[in-house]
């Protein structure tokens, strides 16, 4: 068990591995077959819609039909935020518009650790 002290410090980093980012994907609705698409650019970088990233290892995928309020499974067709967590140290950037190939979804950097 992880013991907090009065000489704890805060800092940048994670227990998960080099590098962690964790990418937040928004869009009404989203299909399974839309997940998929997602998931596999990530996976295999790329060029879509104009943006280029590079290629991640997916460390978790959780999703929310809410507005954010709960997480949980993704749900096909009633899902619209998905988060996922994803391990490597290229580059992922900030997609407002048909993010990974997908028409109508925006992908948002949430954390990178």
């Amino acid at each position: 068990m992880a013991v907090i002290t009065n000489n704890a410090v805060a800092k940048h980093g994670n227990g998960l591995g080099p590098r962690t980012v964790v990418v937040s994907i928004a869009k009404t609705d989203i299909s399974q077959s839309e997940l998929n698409t997602m998931v596999a650019a990530l996976a295999t970088g790329g060029v879509f819609s104009g943006v280029t990233n590079d290629a991640f290892t997916i460390a978790g995928i959780s999703a929310s039909s809410d507005a954010g309020a709960t997480w949980g499974d993704f749900v096909a067709g009633t899902s619209d935020i998905v988060a996922i967590a994803l391990q490597g140290t290229g580059t992922i950037n900030a997609d407002s518009t048909n993010a990974l190939g997908v028409t109508g979804a925006a992908l948002t950097i949430a954390g990178d650790f």
